[in-house]
């Protein structure tokens, strides 16, 4: 018996920011009953639309999205939740006899969401505080900078200016003397609770940087200051991590005078891009996931119906 033909079928859509994965996977769940689950790590925040580049009101209404603004600013929200709520939504996709399709750029939630999560040991309050205290004095790029040589494996992989994972690196070091990274690579990610096709969104670095400038240009024009501006006005800190993240981070700290608006836009831009970067450096990584550029959307759905109707495991699929 092949096992994987009694596994809930899944459809991931992923790839770097700016690649086009909300079209994309829009008009493959129109053309195969599908809903959407989003796997954005900053999606999942209420009031913050812009600046995290939310489907549209119209797309929303085209096709049902799920994992979207779940959240307040300021609450904690993690992989964890996100694997807990997202399966509950794939579930229900299932109970209406519909096709879930995942789509987002954060690599971690679809990793966790299609293989389970490995077991870390619980925060420790008082080390916490102390990493804290030393963020504050030396500052969090002296903390990055000592992440990179305890685990530089980790430390490629977040950003220099992400103190929530950065502490959270170093906090698990401090408790067990081993990196984060192998406690990755021990626990494999072995859970296996769907049967997954992953397409990836791929184009030139070149095209999908000026996509990226582009985006940033239209997420100004639409009012990314102003919805900063409003997030700040409701309460929400700057220190939030959902406030430290990309764009808001660069809008916050021109609204606070600390940096100068041309600056504010050109590191945003420059920041997107070496987000995307690192985007791409993730999910290479994953030997299953097929290729395709934005624009094969026929080729795609072709590949998504031999896969729905398939007798053999999905990463053995050949492309169109």
């Amino acid at each position: 018996m092949d096992l994987d033909n009694l596994k809930p079928k899944v459809i991931v859509v992923c790839g770097p920011t700016a690649s086009g994965k909300t079209a994309f996977a829009i008009e493959l769940a129109e053309a195969l009953n599908g809903e959407i689950i989003s796997a954005d790590s900053m999606q999942v925040y209420r009031y913050m639309d812009i600046g995290t580049a939310k489907p549209t009101a119209e797309e929303r209404l085209r096709i049902p999205h799920h994992m979207i603004d779940v959240v307040d600013p300021d609450e904690p929200f993690d992989a964890e939740k996100y694997t807990a709520m997202a399966r509950g939504a794939i579930a229900g996709t299932r109970t209406r006899n519909l096709i879930p399709f995942v789509a987002g750029g954060t690599g971690l939630y679809i990793k966790a969401l299609v293989h389970g999560l490995f077991q870390l040991p619980p925060m420790d309050t008082e080390i916490r505080v102390q990493l804290k205290a030393e963020a504050e004095a030396l500052g969090i790029h002296s903390l990055y900078q000592r992440l990179t040589r305890l685990d530089p494996e980790s430390a490629a992989r977040i950003h220099r200016n992400d103190t929530y994972r950065i502490l959270r690196a170093l906090e698990v070091y401090e408790l067990t003397g081993r990196p984060l990274s192998e406690f990755q690579h021990t626990h494999r990610f072995g859970d296996s609770p769907f049967d997954v096709l992953k397409i990836g969104l791929r184009m030139e670095r070149e095209i999908l940087y000026q996509r990226i400038d582009r985006r940033v240009d239209a997420m100004v024009d639409a009012g990314l200051v102003e919805e900063v501006k409003g997030l700040l006005d409701r309460g929400y800190t700057a220190d939030l991590k959902s406030m430290q993240s990309i764009g808001y981070r660069h809008m916050g700290d021109y609204l606070q005078g600390r940096t100068p608006w041309d600056e504010a836009v050109r590191t945003l831009k420059r920041d997107t891009r070496r987000f995307a970067k690192r985007q791409m450096t993730w999910f290479r990584a994953d030997p299953d996931i097929i290729w395709m550029n934005p624009e094969h959307i026929t080729s795609a759905s072709r590949l998504v119906r031999k896969f729905l109707n398939k007798t053999a495991p999905c990463g053995k699929c050949p492309g169109p």
